[in-house]
């Protein structure tokens, strides 16, 4: 009977330490997997954070870098618009300079001449301000009576500053040499000359 319990007893124990063991093999390989989704986790998430931060950064250098062009291309369209001004506003000037001096007489009377010289120019009016007129109208039709160009009138308008326009058979064309004309014309036909300039400074 003595006998029986021990190995009762034995065997209970040899149960218990088997179940405990088990147990514990079953809490540690648990928190192994555990640990090694932890780990495989934090992996990934250090991974992403990583990938962001890279993408954030390759998209705040590009954004660097197109805030550079943009302010390069707004630089040079701000040069070239000040060139432009400044090359309209010298232009201006000589032409204003021309138009106010006896050298407009000339141009006038040249510019009639070679108009005259057409077969079919007829009724061949020039236009200028009441201002002008005023200043060059005896010079000018002395010029144009010397050279015997008649058929020639010479009329007012206040449509424009400086310098002068011609009509020719009754109306029908008009040729534009107003200093705003002019200044436009010299201006356009210089800027491309003055890109080049520019360019070849570079």
């Amino acid at each position: 009977m003595e006998i029986q319990l021990q190995e009762l007893i034995d065997q209970i124990k040899k149960d218990g330490v088997e179940a405990a063991e088990s147990e514990a093999g079953s809490i540690v390989s648990s928190a192994k997997a555990e640990a090694e989704k932890i780990v495989s986790d934090a992996k990934a998430e250090a991974e992403k954070i990583l990938a962001d931060a890279k993408a954030q950064n390759e998209k705040m250098v590009k954004s660097s870098e197109d805030a550079i062009r943009q302010a390069g291309r707004n630089l040079l369209i701000s040069f070239r618009e000040s060139v432009a001004r400044e090359l309209k506003s010298v232009v201006s000037e000589n032409v204003t300079a021309v138009y106010s001096s006896k050298d407009l007489q000339k141009l006038i009377v040249s510019t009639v001449e070679n108009w005259a010289s057409k077969p079919d120019a007829e009724d061949i009016s020039v236009i200028l301000n009441s201002g002008d007129l005023k200043a060059f109208e005896e010079a000018i039709l002395a010029s144009l009576k010397e050279k015997v160009l008649k058929g020639v009138t010479l009329k007012a308008s206040n449509n424009f500053d400086g310098g002068f326009r011609i009509a020719v058979n009754n109306g029908e064309a008009y040729y534009d040499y107003s200093a705003e004309a002019v200044v436009d014309m010299l201006s356009n036909y210089l800027s491309p000359k003055v890109t080049e300039l520019l360019k070849e400074a570079e």
